[in-house]
């Protein structure tokens, strides 16, 4: 019998990577394609609680009935919730994954490597071509992330104080992707020293780096990313960020030291919701 279980869609390139990930560690899961079998409501909150997240943070929104079904409204309930998800099964956001170390909801697909004992030690790409990303949580005064982001032009005159959440990225097989980090904010999240190397840029490592960190981020309960930037407005824009005036952002996010004077005034705003 199959120690692990994936509540698949076989529709979904993000189900179907995470799949594909399984199946690399040499592992044959039980698929369980929910649409077709749906699990029962009991079974749902289940997985649900297990994965430490609330029933809303498993709702899917794109491609289905959510807003049509109005179920942005605080009125309904867990309950109400777990209903339209028995009447809908593609309200449920894929793929759940089952493993003797706990229950995740795998978005973005490396989220998958979190449960699985035995990784690959030789880089595995996903269906798009951007290979899978290990995350590494390390100090703000990391050598190596010191060095890249001089190297980058961006500022780290703040990191000294030891605040914010930084990773240092690298593939499967060991090379180096880059590094990210943010500073909390309460709901809020201030995204700030993204850099990937030059030779790993054109091939999704930036984008799927950025909402690796996201995940981390949303995982911690924040809602909203906020960041500041000179010259990669265009890229934060295709990863979902949009530009925002600077009188319409939360006191927190002007207080930081790269509103106050770190990013020069002449950088653009983005923000987006942190969503999985």
């Amino acid at each position: 019998m199959s120690t692990i279980t994936i509540y698949h869609n076989p529709g979904c390139g993000t189900s179907r990577n995470v799949l594909a990930m399984i199946r690399q560690t040499g592992a044959e899961p039980e698929v369980i394609e929910y649409l077709k079998v749906p699990p029962s409501r009991e079974e749902l909150a289940d997985l649900i609680r297990r994965a430490g997240l609330t029933v809303r943070q498993v709702l899917r929104r794109k491609g289905t009935p959510y807003a049509e079904l109005g179920l942005d409204d605080p009125k309904w309930t867990d309950d109400d919730l777990l209903n339209f998800m028995m009447a809908h099964p593609v309200l449920i956001n894929r793929p759940i994954v089952v493993t003797p170390r706990g229950v995740t909801l795998c978005r973005p697909s490396d989220v998958v490597l979190d449960l699985l004992p035995d990784l690959p030690h030789a880089d595995f790409d996903k269906e798009e071509g951007a290979p899978f990303l290990v995350d590494e949580p390390i100090p703000a005064t990391d050598s190596g992330l010191v060095a890249a982001l001089t190297a980058a032009g961006l500022p780290v005159e703040d990191l000294t104080n030891g605040e914010g959440r930084f990773f240092a990225y690298q593939t499967l097989g060991g090379t180096p992707a880059g590094y990210g980090g943010y500073l909390s904010l309460g709901s809020d999240i201030l995204v700030r020293s993204i850099t990937v190397p030059e030779t790993m840029r054109g091939k999704g490592v930036g984008r799927n780096l950025v909402t690796l960190l996201l995940r981390r981020a949303w995982e911690e309960g924040h809602q909203r990313a906020w960041l500041l930037t000179t010259s990669a407005g265009g890229f934060f824009e295709k990863a979902g960020f949009k530009p925002v005036a600077r009188d319409q952002a939360p006191a927190t996010v002007l207080a930081t030291p790269q509103a106050q004077g770190l990013c020069p005034s002449t950088a653009t705003l983005l923000s987006r919701t942190i969503t999985v």
